[in-house]
Formats: structure tokens, sequence, C-alpha cells
């Protein structure tokens, strides 16, 4: 098993000469296992350059994972080239959104409406099937092994673990570890507590000993202390995710927007030069970068 980033960017593409580095496209992971079937970590603007690149192998047989449905995740859907051209199949994967009751299929539909597309969803040529996937309930694709997992964020947000050919990984989507709502001295704080330690013991396991963890660091301590509830993590939660659950190679991604090449450079640094006795690689995730588990 194999990936590739496409998009790395937290937010909002940010394109031009202080991102040209580590790249401005917002979140699109391309998965290749031993047998090229092709799983796809959401659909950010970095989908767009992912399906040129398939153009030449059409058609094509896609699996789509959404995360979750704010824009940075989904606006690359409309721009997937491959669904305009039959004989392609792609199959879309994520949550039950929770006020409309409206499942995945709900994100293509609400982005080609009239009024924000020219394109509508009637007019398109490949055969595009949608599923809803629920938290625990693993699913099969080809030979590989998806375990969507509820991540904490302010909408529906999966994380999910892919296994397969012998290797794994686990991608967060957008996810900040869930933050107690109560006062100390309250009466529902311990309640509340045990529930917050419980979800995070239950996240240690599901992910120990991942060949991959790709995780968003949105922010440093400093900046997180403006921005919590945000629904974004930091890169000291990251490493310490990934020590507890033994993971062996840590990839911070879903970068804030604002970040420039030079300042992820210098955090890259500092994480290298503080963190030398972590048994576990850390990388700043790149576009067009792959990795062979």
């Amino acid at each position: 098993m194999k990936f590739k980033f496409w998009g790395v960017r937290g937010s909002i593409p940010t394109p031009g000469p202080q991102t040209n580095k580590y790249g401005g496209n917002t979140t699109c992971i391309e998965i290749r296992t031993d047998n090229n079937d092709l799983i796809i970590l959401d659909a950010g603007t970095g989908l767009h350059q992912l399906t040129q690149t398939l153009l030449p192998q059409m058609p094509i047989n896609a699996h789509i994972l959404i995360t979750h449905t704010h824009w940075d995740h989904i606006h690359g859907l409309p721009f997937c080239t491959p669904i305009y051209i039959a004989d392609n199949k792609l199959t879309i994967y994520g949550g039950q959104d929770l006020k409309t009751g409206e499942g995945i299929e709900r994100t293509l539909k609400v982005q080609m409406q009239h009024s924000f597309f020219p394109i509508a969803e009637h007019e398109l040529k490949a055969d595009v099937s949608y599923k809803t996937v629920k938290a625990g309930e693993k699913f099969r694709i080809g030979e590989a092994v998806i375990t969507p997992v509820l991540m904490n964020h302010p909408v529906i947000n999966f994380g999910y673990r892919i296994d397969c050919d012998g290797k794994s990984l686990f991608f967060t989507g957008d996810y900040e570890p869930q933050l107690n709502i109560y006062e100390p001295d309250g009466s529902e704080y311990q309640n509340f507590q045990q529930m917050i330690d419980e979800c995070a013991d239950s996240l240690v396991q599901t992910i120990q000993g991942v060949d991959a963890l790709i995780i968003d660091s949105s922010f440093t301590e400093a900046e997180y202390v403006h921005k919590k509830n945000w629904g974004h993590g930091t890169y000291s939660g990251a490493l310490r995710l990934a020590t507890q659950a033994k993971v062996k190679r840590l990839f911070f991604t879903h970068h804030e927007p604002t970040r420039t090449d030079a300042e992820l450079d210098a955090i890259y640094a500092e994480l290298l030069t503080n963190n030398q006795q972590m048994n576990c690689e850390l990388i700043i995730a790149q576009e067009g970068v792959e990795v062979v588990l």
C-alpha cells in the first residue's frame, strides 16, 4: 500500500510563492493498494490535480472517503473531471448529516445547485454512487478494510483506518481532542471527563501501532489558546497521540492557511530538535510526496 498527498492545506486554498514547497491545495490523499485499487481521502482542491493524472487511465473506479463536509474537504468534487465522462465509476462515502438527516449524496447535490455551479448533477456522465458510513462499521474496498471512527469536530467527522497488504494508516480528517465544557467544581465535570477519557482511550486502541498517522496539526500551542473549539489540533497534541498509540510514522497536515513554507520549515526543525527521543518518524505533509508503507 502507498499513498500520495495532493492537498495538505486547511480551510482555504493558498496558492502562491509562500506555499510552493508544501503546497496550497486543501485536503486530498490518494491511496493505492498493491492491487492498484484507488482510494481517495477527502475531496479538497487537491482532487482536481489528482484526477487530471487519472485521465490517461480511464475508465477508472475510484472510492472517495469524505471525512466531513466542510468546504475545504469537498470543494474539489465538482472539478473532478472523471465524473463528466462515461464509463468511469466513483463511489463516495461519508456520514449522515445530523441536522438534515441526509446522507453523503447531499455533498455533491448542494454544490451543484444552479446558483453555485454551471453544471447540474443530472448532467454527470459517470456512474456515481453514495454510501453512508457509520462509526465502527467496517467495510471493504477490494482487499482494504476500512474502519470509520467518529472524531471530534463541529460537524460529524470520521477518521478512517485503512488496513491492507499487511500495512495500516489512519487519517483523522479535522480533529480537536474534546475539551471538558464544564467547570472543574461543577457537578457534571467528572462524568463528562470520564466520557472524554474513554473516547481518548478508544482512539488510542483503534490506531495502535499503525504504520502512518496523518493528523490535523493546524496550530502551535500559542495559537491554540485563542482558537479552542474551532475543531482543529496542535503539533503537541499530535505528538501525544502518536506516542500513546506507538505509531511508526507521524504526518502533520491541514497546515494553517497563513503558514508559509519558511514557517513550516522552522516548526519542523523545532519538532525534530525537541523530540529526538521519540520512537517515531516525524514528517510535515507535503503535496506531491508519495509514501510507500
